[in-house]
């Protein structure tokens, strides 16, 4: 896991534009069960970190996970 994903996984909304500005993260990387940022933001029901996300054009919105699910089904 990175820490965008862990800062995600518990709403740290400061952290996680720090990281997306920064630029050179990698905003959609998938963890062991291949769970992505996205994926975290929407199961915490966090909408200012999934609008976050989408805004910044860098992360798939239909991207499986390891049990078929995308982030926003």
């Amino acid at each position: 896991r990175t820490p965008l994903s862990w800062a995600t996984e518990i709403g740290h909304e400061a952290i996680i534009k720090l990281l997306l500005d920064f630029g050179k993260v990698d905003a959609d990387p998938k963890d062991e069960s291949s769970r992505t940022p996205l994926s975290w933001a929407t199961e915490i029901g966090d909408e200012a970190i999934v609008r976050l996300l989408l805004d910044s054009g860098k992360v798939d919105a239909n991207s499986k996970d390891n049990a078929g699910r995308t982030p926003l089904s």
